[in-house]
């Protein structure tokens, strides 16, 4: 317990890093997850491909892999941005290949009726999906989705290793400070499940007001 209350305000920066490395990630892969899910069914050939090579290749990518493609690669190219950032680009993107295919598994549970019915009042294949489609899929994919944010939650661990102020890195200021490695971890584990339980809460919470009731 020495180890909490001694550096409390250490634990509490990482924990805070963690928190917002997870939002914002989670933001950027929502959204180009719903994008490229969108892309995988498009009518357009060329937008079909470009989906499912996003896909293909990022989640065979291993994440460290990524990072350092990112953190390494990008201001090869002139991007010079602060590593948090670049951080967030990693997580977004890598997560965004899981959350297509759990929301493109979601588009095919909607009964094709739906989009022919949608086709047949002269709705644009934007209009079908947006209004349509998606909100029908939306209620499907709301289990998977928040697993996949969960595990976007604990993949954030690996930006420690690469400058960025999370949870997991605290025990390295912890171990040069000589507290124990193991209660170090334990209040770590500690903050990231409660990260995890309140993601998990709050998909649960979605679920009961909008999801398929069985």
């Amino acid at each position: 317990m020495n180890v909490l209350l001694d550096n409390l305000s250490l634990y509490g920066h990482g924990l805070l890093g963690t928190v917002e490395l997870t939002v914002y990630a989670s933001l950027l892969a929502l959204v180009l997850g719903f994008l490229m899910a969108a892309f995988r069914v498009a009518p357009v050939r060329s937008l079909r491909v470009f989906g499912t090579a996003w896909v293909t290749v990022l989640r065979n990518t291993p994440l460290t892999l990524l990072f350092f493609a990112v953190l390494l690669g990008l201001p090869r190219f002139g991007l010079v941005l602060p590593f948090t950032l670049f951080a967030v680009l990693a997580l977004g993107c890598y997560t965004s290949a899981f959350v297509c295919e759990a929301v493109r598994a979601g588009i095919n549970t909607v009964p094709a009726g739906q989009g022919e019915a949608a086709r047949s009042l002269g709705m644009t294949f934007r209009q079908t999906l947006g209004l349509v489609v998606l909100p029908q899929a939306f209620r499907a994919v709301i289990p998977p989705i928040g697993s996949t944010l969960i595990a976007l939650a604990k993949n954030s661990a690996i930006a420690g290793s690469f400058s960025v102020v999370e949870l997991l890195g605290v025990y390295r200021p912890l171990n040069e400070r000589g507290y124990g490695i193991i209660w170090s971890f334990v209040w770590i584990a500690v903050g990231y499940l409660l990260v995890t339980l309140t993601i998990s809460a709050l998909f649960n919470a979605l679920e009961k007001r909008y999801g398929v009731v069985r």
